[in-house]
């Protein structure tokens, strides 16, 4: 049983961190300035993840994660670029989409950034370790990445607006946003996040179910699982602020309501086990009695549905993140002991795989 609930909460989090995970790693925004940065995502992309870091930034939720989630260190090269550029990310980046693409086993990135870029200072840092080519009436710069054997390229679309790419066929720098059915399928899915400042939509072929089981330890892999989510058609995990707290909206889409009912029979049972095992005496003893209030919180928070979309059907799984969870975070983890005086921990075995 125990088992069985560190997995469930393995999936939990892994669903909290890929909301995270676009604005740890690189908000009032306009409606229309979200929308035209949309509309130039490629429609044939695996993943879109949209982050308005104007709003996000006034969030009561992120400016606690901001004081403690650990800063990645910044090399010589970025360093270098900041005091040429005068640009920081954290401070100057208002919103940005990013659209990864599939070529094989190889993904390229394309994004469109808003934020205050001083254009001039930029140009001359790229003229100087890059080169520039002149298209359309635009100049195109290309500098070399980190892996001397890619190249990032970006354009200029307006003095507050970049768009880049590490894709050495650069064109879609300044292509003209499509407007075919992989277009129209793209903005369903947007339209329907449009109160999420932070997002992101994955599509079949991202084949986010392998990409889990490939991350997880292997004790906590869940080929079962891994297929499920692989066989559906759409994935979307919005993080909405509320009050002081983070509100996770994950929600996968199929044309199969035998997927969609065995998903969602699978998800309310990793949360009922989850909770069950959090009660277990042996757990009680061994978790900090915060972080345990903390993890259950979540779980009473969490709900499991279907929607039905007409000619889809969806799985959407909710849980709320609050104060307390970030308390928990950052002061304690579920294998810390309760008790000081113990030298280790009690020795554990290996989870096996959930089925």
């Amino acid at each position: 049983m125990k088992t069985k609930w560190v997995a469930a909460a393995a999936l939990l989090v892994f669903l909290a961190a890929l909301g995270f995970y676009g604005y740890q790693r690189w908000s009032s925004a306009r409606g229309g300035d979200r929308n035209a940065l949309l509309a130039q995502m490629p429609g044939d992309a695996s993943a879109v993840i949209y982050i308005d870091f104007q709003e996000s930034r006034n969030a009561p939720f992120f400016s606690a994660l901001y004081k403690w989630a650990p800063k990645p260190q910044a090399d010589a090269e970025y360093g270098q670029f900041l005091k040429a550029t005068g640009f920081d990310y954290e401070r100057d980046l208002d919103r940005i989409a990013i659209a990864t693409q599939k070529h094989g086993r190889e993904s390229d990135l394309f994004a469109v950034a808003e934020g205050r870029f001083d254009r001039r200072k930029i140009a001359a840092y790229a003229a100087r370790f890059g080169t520039i080519a002149k298209q359309n009436g635009y100049d195109i710069y290309s500098v070399p990445m980190n892996d001397v054997s890619r190249r990032m390229t970006f354009v200029f679309l307006r003095d507050n607006r970049i768009a880049l790419t590490d894709d050495p066929n650069f064109s879609l720098l300044l292509a003209a946003p499509a407007a075919n059915a992989d277009a129209a399928e793209w903005r369903t899915r947007f339209a329907r996040l449009a109160g999420s400042p932070i997002f992101a939509v994955l599509r079949q072929d991202a084949a986010a179910g392998s990409a889990l089981a490939s991350e997880a330890p292997g004790g906590l892999r869940s080929p079962q699982l891994a297929t499920l989510l692989d066989s559906l058609e759409w994935i979307t995990v919005a993080a909405v602020p509320q009050d002081n707290g983070l509100r996770i909206v994950a929600d996968g889409e199929s044309r199969s309501d035998r997927i969609i009912k065995q998903l969602t029979d699978a998800l309310a049972g990793i949360v009922q086990l989850a909770e069950i095992g959090l009660n277990d005496a042996k757990t009680r003893n061994q978790l900090n009695p915060r972080a345990r209030e903390a993890y259950l919180e979540l779980l009473k928070s969490a709900d499991v549905s279907k929607v039905d979309r007409g000619t889809t059907q969806s799985v959407r799984l909710v849980f709320d993140l609050t104060p307390k969870f970030l308390e928990a975070a950052e002061k304690t983890s579920p294998a810390t002991p309760e008790a000081p005086s113990q030298a280790k921990p009690p020795a554990r075995k290996t989870p096996r795989s959930s089925k």
